[in-house]
C-alpha cells in the first residue's frame, strides 16, 4: 500500500524559510515523478513543483520561482521542499503527490497523480 507522509510545515513570519518533507512508503519511489500542490479553503488545489523520478529536472508555477525549490532523494524515498521569502499568500495545507510516471508532463493536472499524502499546513503571517 503507497503512503506519503508530509511533515515540516507550521507558523513562520512573512520573509521567512520553511522546508517541507515528504516521505514515500510502499512504491519504487524512482519510478514516479514527484510534485507539491497546496490548497487553501475556497480554492482549487494549485501546483506548486514537480521533480522527475531522476530528479533530474523540475518545474515550478510561477508564483514561487526563484523563492522555492523542490529537491528528492531516491535513497531515502524523500522530497523536499525548501520554501523561502515567504509571502502571507504561500498559505495553504502542502500536499506531495506521486505521480503515475517518473517524467513531467504538462499541463500539471491532479489527475496525473494517483496517490496522495494528507497534507501539512503552512501558515504566513504578515
Amino acid at each position: 500500500q503507497v503512503q506519503l507522509v508530509e511533515s515540516g510545515g507550521g507558523l513562520v513570519q512573512a520573509g521567512g524559510s520553511l522546508r517541507l518533507s515528504c516521505a514515500a512508503f510502499g512504491l519504487t519511489f524512482s519510478d514516479h515523478a514527484m510534485a507539491w500542490f497546496r490548497q487553501t479553503p475556497g480554492k482549487e488545489r494549485e501546483y506548486i513543483a514537480l521533480i522527475t523520478g531522476s530528479g533530474d529536472s523540475s518545474m515550478y508555477t510561477k508564483s514561487v520561482q526563484s523563492r522555492f525549490v523542490i529537491s528528492r532523494d531516491n535513497a531515502r524515498n524523500a522530497v523536499y521542499l525548501q520554501m523561502s521569502s515567504l509571502k502571507p499568500e504561500d498559505t495553504g495545507v502542502y500536499s506531495c503527490a506521486a505521480a503515475a510516471s517518473p517524467l513531467l508532463a504538462v499541463p500539471v493536472t491532479t489527475s496525473l497523480f494517483p496517490y496522495w499524502g494528507q497534507g501539512t499546513q503552512v501558515t504566513v503571517s504578515s
